[in-house]
């Protein structure tokens, strides 16, 4: 078969394919030389610099099998365009997260004892050791935001340098934190405020993007230093720039940016700032590993083997009672992580009741366990990976099955979880005829609704005036209702009000209408 390398990868990974296949490198082809090529290709491997996006893939269609990326991310595959042609896409999700921890600890001590700067004074004649005096790293608090792979790899390294470990991620289980040595905290806050440095490792989503900013940086100490190798927009650099010129903070060391290249940055011209051009994945062995990796995954695609990094493939067949329960069982996982707020404790539990507690519901419970873990991953969560992907947040799965249930008497799912406060938070759904789906339980509360693509759950004491006054607070920002359902425990007790909305709702809103 022919394999067209688009991207400069390590030699190893061209070796390893060219075993068995017509491998061609043509790295920096223009878009439309790679739209003439895709139909004679079953496979192109890239890795950051060029793009495959619909038209590519389009022309590709019919042959191509396999896009693959060697490294972590996709933000240049578009991976819903492959999905549509039958393409395969994966990628390489585990060859830098080694090299991404070890760069983070050398930024955390070039940062503590000033390295860059005494050796640009030195090598501009300037011997100067009063002013580059550093600070030890031992005994010292390490605040660490996000416990994921790379997080966990810099927690172990940093507990041998003797330092105390603290940080923030609610889809983390304590009992995992605890086995690391680190203590988790309920908040961003409260990390900040203990921590001498703070790392980030958290995924770039809506709601990280700008997270570190001028309120969060004045709840450090004016001696902490803080470190970025995750994504550039977490952090805002003018807020950033301006803590550091104010003495808000004592310094800081960035590896990533919010527009990169970045030639031109306010903390450039900053003396206590250590920066690097987004190294967190240059090492040998990690461009090596990405290469093998990919090469490895690719004659896999090309075999019509099974992937195990492929992110737009199904686990296998799926009894076809059970697949268009499928998505119902992602939202629900998505849904109960949202409810969670605070963070989960260990356990997710899923219960398939009614006609589908008789076949084997096991991809269901995978596929909720996936919505669970899809908004707290930086890299693209799978059937395939979700399973690693839970043990090391240390979150584990229960199914269990229900023949009949009085409550609901007809099939459906269930996921709970339990929050770090041990309160156990349940969703509920089901398909009714034609397939549409309904949630039927929020909170362990019954509603039935159809999820709409914008919704707002709020969880009260029932009282009158209540739906009037979330109308209101709704109405000032011209958020439309469009269906509302509320459902209640017995009579001035628990409720539940789920809406669906015409437009999304900002979270100030949303917390004033809680």
């Amino acid at each position: 078969m022919h394999v067209l390398i688009a991207d400069p990868i390590a030699a190893e990974g061209v070796e390893l394919l060219s075993r068995h296949h017509q491998v061609d490198v043509k790295t920096g082809l223009p878009k439309q030389d790679l739209v003439g090529l895709a139909g004679s290709y079953d496979a192109i491997v890239v890795r950051s610099q060029t793009t495959i996006d619909a038209d590519i893939l389009a022309a590709g269609a019919g042959r191509l099998k396999v896009v693959a990326r060697a490294g972590v991310g996709l933000d240049n595959v578009d991976v819903e365009a492959a999905t549509r042609h039958g393409i395969v896409v994966c990628n390489a999700p585990q060859s830098n997260i080694v090299s991404a921890a070890e760069h983070t600890v050398a930024l955390l001590l070039a940062v503590a004892r000033n390295i860059p700067q005494a050796h640009t004074a030195l090598t501009d004649g300037r011997w100067e050791r009063s002013s580059w005096t550093g600070t030890e790293v031992q005994g010292k608090v390490l605040g660490i935001l996000g416990l994921g792979r790379i997080g966990t790899l810099v927690a172990q390294r940093c507990h041998a340098f003797g330092m105390h470990l603290a940080a923030y991620d609610p889809f983390v289980a304590p009992e995992h934190a605890a086995r690391l040595g680190v203590d988790l905290h309920d908040t961003i806050e409260e990390v900040l405020a203990l921590a001498d440095f703070v790392t980030v490792h958290l995924p770039k989503t809506p709601d990280t993007l700008g997270l570190i900013d001028t309120a969060m940086l004045a709840r450090m100490k004016p001696t902490a230093r803080l470190l970025n190798v995750a994504r550039g927009s977490i952090v805002d650099e003018d807020a950033l720039a301006e803590a550091l010129r104010k003495g808000t903070i004592a310094g800081a060391a960035i590896d990533v940016f919010a527009t990169e290249p970045a030639t031109d940055s306010p903390l450039f011209a900053l003396p206590n700032v250590v920066v690097t051009p987004h190294l967190g994945a240059s090492t040998a062995e990690a461009q090596d590993r990405a290469a093998v990796q990919v090469a490895e995954y690719v004659e896999l695609a090309l075999a019509g083997d099974f992937v195990p990094s492929a992110v737009n493939v199904p686990g296998g067949p799926v009894n076809d009672l059970i697949r268009p329960y499928l998505p119902l069982a992602e939202k629900l996982g998505r849904l109960v992580t949202g409810l969670a707020g605070g963070g989960l404790d260990g356990e997710v539990t899923v219960e398939c009741a009614g006609e589908l507690a008789d076949e084997d519901c096991s991809i269901l419970g995978l596929t909720a366990l996936r919505g669970v873990l899809a908004a707290t991953s930086d890299e693209p969560v799978t059937l395939v990976n979700t399973p690693g992907l839970a043990e090391g947040r240390g979150l584990h799965l229960k199914q269990i099955t229900t023949r009949h249930s009085e409550a609901h008497p007809s099939s459906h799912i269930r996921v709970t979880v339990h929050d770090r406060d041990g309160q156990a938070i349940t969703v509920g759904g089901s398909l009714h005829p034609a397939h549409r789906e309904r949630l039927i339980e929020v909170w362990s509360t019954p509603v039935d609704v159809e999820p709409t693509r914008h919704m707002a759950f709020l969880r009260y004491r029932d009282r009158p005036g209540i739906i009037g006054v979330i109308g209101s607070i709704l109405a000032e920002e011209q958020v439309n209702i469009a269906s509302a359902q509320i459902g209640r425990s017995a009579p001035g007790g628990d409720a539940v009000m789920v809406l669906c909305l015409d437009q999304p709702v900002s979270r100030p809103t949303l917390a004033a209408a809680a």
